[in-house]
Order: structure tokens, then sequence, then C-alpha cells
């Protein structure tokens, strides 16, 4: 087993750097995309004619969006991990020559897989925390507007781990997906859940769908372009060059995030001065 199963040495640095402009393009298209749909949807408000309102909202679900991308990332990586080590198995299995560190890991997986997934979903959820408190600051949502966010993301790894069975991959991805269900599902229905906490959580999961849909065309259309160019191997299991493509994305997140261009082109007031009554809503949960 080497790095070669899983890289393509032909993938050189030019061709990294015209994927990682691809990638910050593509950020900047959905970020115009999400500005136009919110300057559309004030025009059918009642602030339709405060403009601090509108670049503050504006602002505030750009965050949710790279929060999604960031969240996707994540749980990308839990699924990656989970396919290679279990391709390592196989790979184990199938060739009786090998000692050491791999006859001993393969020796345990079978027994031990299932705990191993619980600690790579902890690990990423930790990943998530990391990324989105300290590299990439995500401030203007709460951690109520997160959560959603994060479920979404949970969702669309769903839908491109379905993706990958019937077009790309063997069916490699089971157990992922049934771990990401159990979450969702738990989302959604806690044991002193009401109707009416269920109901929000739809409404919430709903509302932020839009923002899912963006991400899931954004990435599938870069992967499109990545497989095609040969930047990825078809050879190495599909899900290394959709995990390859969230990371060019995460990298144009973090640049477009730190360069604080938003906040030039939509300046915005302090929302507490603008609006003390609103401030706290808006922090919150941009949609509410």
């Amino acid at each position: 087993m080497t790095l070669d199963a899983y890289l393509n040495p032909d993938f050189s640095n030019p061709e990294k750097l015209f994927f990682f402009i691809l990638s910050l393009a593509g950020i900047i298209i959905c970020n115009i995309l999400i500005a136009a749909g919110t300057g559309f949807a004030f025009l059918f408000s009642k602030d339709r004619k405060d403009r601090n309102k509108k670049n503050n909202r504006i602002l505030d679900t750009v965050q949710l969006f790279y929060e999604m991308i960031i969240s996707a990332t994540s749980v990308m990586s839990f699924a990656c991990a989970y396919v290679i080590l279990n391709h390592v198995y196989s790979l184990v299995i199938s060739d009786g020559t090998h000692h050491g560190y791999f006859r001993l890991f393969a020796d345990n997986w079978e027994q031990w897989k299932d705990f191993i997934l619980l600690l790579l979903i902890l690990l990423s959820c930790v990943l998530n925390s990391l990324l989105d408190c300290l590299i990439i600051p995500l401030k203007r949502i709460g951690k109520e507007t997160k959560a959603t966010i994060r479920m979404l993301a949970m969702f669309y790894a769903i839908i491109v781990l379905i993706c990958l069975n019937f077009y790309g991959d063997e069916s490699e991805y089971s157990p992922v997906m049934m771990y990401y269900l159990g979450l969702m599902v738990g989302r959604f229905v806690y044991f002193d859940a009401s109707v009416g906490d269920f109901i929000t959580a739809v409404k919430n999961v709903f509302m932020k769908s839009p923002l899912l849909l963006l991400g899931l065309s954004l990435s599938g259309a870069l992967c499109c372009i990545g497989f095609k160019a040969g930047f990825f191997l078809e050879r190495n299991y599909y899900i290394v060059g959709v995990f390859y493509t969230h990371v060019f994305l995460l990298a144009a997140v973090f640049i477009l995030h730190h360069s604080h261009i938003l906040n030039l082109v939509f300046r915005t007031k302090d929302k507490a001065k603008a609006d003390p009554e609103d401030a706290e809503t808006v922090y919150d949960d941009p949609d509410e």
C-alpha cells in the first residue's frame, strides 16, 4: 500500500492552482446568487427600503453558505476516511503476504469497525468546530442555526454517497449512510421533543434547503471538471476526488472570508446600534 493508490502524481501545481481558481470563482458566483436572491426577496418585504437590513441579511446568508461548505467538508472527510480504511482492509485480506501493522489492522477491523466509525464521526465534529470557530470564524450565526446547517450537511453527504453508489464506486457506503440517517432522525425526533419542536426543526431545514442545493450544484460541477480533466483518478474511489474538491472549496472560503471583501461591498452598521430589538434574532437565525 502506497499513497499513490489515493493521490494523482500527475496533478501538477499549475493544475492545482487552476482548480483552486475555479473553486474560488464558484464560491464568488454563489455569493452573487445569494446577494441577488436576497435582494429580490426584499422587494416584497416591508423593510425593502432598509438597505442596512438587506446587507445584514446578505452577509448572514453568505456565512450560512460558508458553514455548509465547512460542515460538508468535515462530514466528507469522515466518509472518505472510512472508505480508505475499508479498502485497506480488503486489500490485506485478499493478499495474505501483508504483515506487521497492516495485518494487525485487518485482524481488528471487523471487530472494532463500528467503534472506529463512531470515533470518526466524533473527530469530524471536532474538525467542524475547529474550522468554523478558529480557522474560519463565523460569528454572525447562532448555535441553533449552525446545528441546522450541520444536519443539512449530513443530508448533503447522503445525497453524494447515493450518487456515488449509482454512478461511481461499488456499494461501499451503506454503513456511513446509516450512521448519518440515524443522526438526522435523532435531530428531528428526540426523547423530550414535542410536535412543535418537530415542526420547527422541519421548517428550519426547509428554509435552509436552497443552500444545500447551491452547495451540491457547485461541488458537483467542480467534481465533473476534476475527473474529466484528469485531476482526480477514477481508479481511486470517487469519494477521494469529492473530498479533494471540498478541500479546494474550503481553501477558497478561507481566502474570501479573511479578505473581508463582502464586508466592504455590503457595508452595514452594527446590528445592535442599527436596531437593538432586532440584533439578537438576526444573529441567531437570519431567516426569522
